[in-house]
């Protein structure tokens, strides 16, 4: 029990159309401060945002999320917010927000293996 660790969760959600507050889960944020781990992981749906909206460009929202990976990866292309610690980072990121793209509220759990962690949520909320 000594290896497991604390972390925190935030599931990544598009919200094709934000006055009527529908929403399907496209991706997870995970945190570690003891792993120094900060993981995306996301997909969307393309049929199920058809289902939603004709309006949204899948493209679009995958460019989106690709600048959300960038900022966890702390890439240059992540820009200021990519500079900052990994916990600024993803409060940052879980912020709530008023966009097609949201987060929900962060949720806490103990885990060995972050990475590990993170793909399992994705395929229990995600896929």
């Amino acid at each position: 029990m000594h290896d497991r660790v604390t972390f925190e969760y935030a599931i990544i959600r598009v919200v094709p159309k934000v006055e009527r507050e529908e929403f399907f889960n496209v991706g997870v944020l995970l945190f570690s401060k003891r792993k120094k781990f900060l993981g995306i992981k996301y997909k969307i749906d393309q049929t199920k945002l058809a289902a939603f909206s004709k309006d949204l460009d899948c493209n679009i929202l995958n460019d989106n999320l690709k600048a959300w990976e960038s900022i966890c990866a702390g890439m240059p292309l992540g820009g200021a917010i990519g500079r900052l610690e990994l916990s600024d980072r993803f409060r940052w990121l879980a912020a709530s927000r008023s966009t097609i793209i949201q987060s929900s509220k962060t949720h806490p759990g103990l885990c060995t293996d972050p990475a590990k962690e993170l793909e399992e949520i994705f395929n229990t909320y995600v896929l």
